[in-house]
């Protein structure tokens, strides 16, 4: 007897036929019944509890939040460093503010000072200022990851992504091979240093034995190709005793010129070489904003500081164009100088001011709103002027998000400035206001050029600089990093107004 039930067949044995279960190849017999069902244990899904090493308990930790809290901690290791008695050149106990304003200043890679680094830190303070620079312009993230690979750690999807989003220029879902990306950073940040270091090498060995050649060219290289402005050179302000050494100005240019302008930027246009059409737009950019600036600073400093017999006016002709083009750049990124500015122009030093504050290239070692930012907002009112609904260039559409995102850094960016500013000028009181805004530009835009007012603060006046310094530092990397991760989906929209403006 056969029956099907369900798509199931079924054989029921009679009692003249029972089924032979013992039969190696079983096959229904007339009046068998069989049940055919599915084995459930066989199919039945099996839960796995999978505990996740990344999973982040709390928003407090999310990756805009850690840039804060690693740079707070590596600038309070590095002013616990500076305050032993061995980083001081006469072994006391540095005072804490002035300890915390170095590394603050160091890990930035600002070059602010309250003391002359030639004779207050010894060897041991300057390697520890040197170390701190090289990791604050390489970049924290990058340098943890780096290390990892190093000792043959395993870099997790987490912090993949971390290093992804710090050194922005990557699209927003590949990290595959941030790795591979990593090991590239370093071995092209540390090739540019050590040829900055035998080119500074050569130089200084003509006028000093090895002994203090080494040590100041290593520690000029770092700094000129992190932009950091620090150097430890006796009775010296900055770099202004080679103010007339074409090897150290121009070198000191392109190094400065290569940390500012990021690393990508020159590795596209390596890989292209003449092929300008083939360079991303970003690297387009970066290279003709830099460029205009540059060309704006230095014929905006020849011309202010042509006849200024305290600056540049008893140098030769050439040599007052070497030094406005070393002035244009490294004043709007590095803070290395050839001359005192507390002595330079009014209109100069507003000038400069405003470079500052636009800073290098996003995913550089400089600092400020960053040169691609203030690209996008300028096209922006571009085409808006040109009564155009889209904005673009070089053939290539910017997005309406990147450009409300250029915006809103721009926007907060000044704000900033305003409020550091208003402080400081209730504070230092007997300050021009001038000068004071060009400090807290300064230190927010983590350039290090300075009126010679930073060391005659009172203590309020340095915090607030190392404030501006922290937060033009980490402040618009975090912001633009939680601007893409909130960035999300709009499931309605509300009804269009007209609003009148202007």
């Amino acid at each position: 007897m056969c029956l099907k039930l369900g798509g199931a067949t079924i054989f029921e044995a009679d009692k003249d036929n029972p089924i032979d279960n013992s039969s190696e190849s079983w096959s229904p017999k007339p009046g068998d019944r069989t049940i055919r069902h599915p084995r459930l244990d066989d199919i039945r899904p099996i839960q796995i509890s999978v505990p996740s090493q990344n999973r982040m308990k709390s928003k407090a930790f999310g990756s805009p939040a850690i840039l804060f809290y690693v740079f707070t901690v590596l600038i309070l290791i590095g002013t616990g460093l500076l305050c032993l008695p061995q980083s001081n050149a006469a072994g006391k106990i540095t005072p804490f503010m002035d300890a915390l304003f170095t590394a603050t200043s160091a890990i930035t890679v600002t070059g602010l000072t309250v003391e002359t680094t030639a004779t207050y830190w010894s060897g041991f303070g300057k390697i520890i200022i040197l170390l701190l620079m090289f990791i604050g312009g390489l970049g924290i993230m990058t340098t943890g990851a780096f290390l990892l690979v190093l000792i043959g750690r395993r870099v997790s999807i987490f912090q993949r992504q971390l290093v992804k989003e710090s050194i922005s220029i990557m699209p927003v879902n590949e990290v595959g091979g941030i790795v591979k990306l990593v090991i590239r950073i370093v071995l092209i940040s540390v090739s540019v240093q050590v040829i900055g270091f035998v080119i500074y090498l050569a130089r200084l060995l003509t006028e000093m034995d090895v002994q203090n050649a080494i040590p100041h060219a290593v520690f000029l290289s770092v700094s000129a190709f992190n932009n950091a402005g620090f150097t430890a050179f006796v009775n010296s302000e900055s770099i202004s005793m080679y103010q007339n050494d074409v090897t150290i100005i121009i070198a000191s240019t392109i190094l400065i010129f290569i940390g500012a302008v990021s690393v990508w930027v020159v590795a596209d246009v390596l890989a292209f070489k003449n092929k300008i059409k083939l360079y991303s737009l970003n690297t387009k950019l970066v290279l003709t904003g830099t460029i205009i600036l540059t060309i704006i600073g230095a014929l905006a400093f020849f011309g202010f500081e042509y006849n200024n017999a305290d600056t540049i006016s008893d140098l030769s002709l050439p040599n007052k164009i070497m030094i406005s083009i070393f002035e244009s750049v490294s004043g709007r990124t590095a803070g290395f100088t050839t001359v005192a500015y507390d002595s330079t122009e009014q209109h100069t030093n507003f000038l400069i001011t405003g470079l500052m504050f636009i800073g290098g290239a996003s995913g550089s070692v400089a600092g400020g709103i960053k040169i691609n930012t203030f690209a996008v907002i300028v096209v922006a009112v571009i085409s808006t002027l040109q009564g155009r609904n889209r904005t673009a260039i070089f053939g290539r559409e910017i997005s309406s998000i990147i450009v409300k995102r250029a915006m809103v850094i721009g926007a907060i960016g000044t704000a900033i400035v305003f409020i550091f500013s208003f402080i400081l000028t209730a504070v230092e009181s007997q300050y021009d206001f001038i000068d004071l805004l060009f400090e807290i530009v300064s230190a927010f835009g983590t350039v290090g050029l300075s009126t010679g007012l930073t060391s005659e603060m009172s203590r309020w006046g340095h915090l607030i600089l190392i404030l501006a310094m922290f937060i033009g530092r980490v402040g618009p990397l975090a912001l633009g990093l939680a601007m893409t991760q909130r960035s999300q989906r709009e499931n309605y929209r509300y009804t269009q107004e007209r609003v009148t403006i202007g």
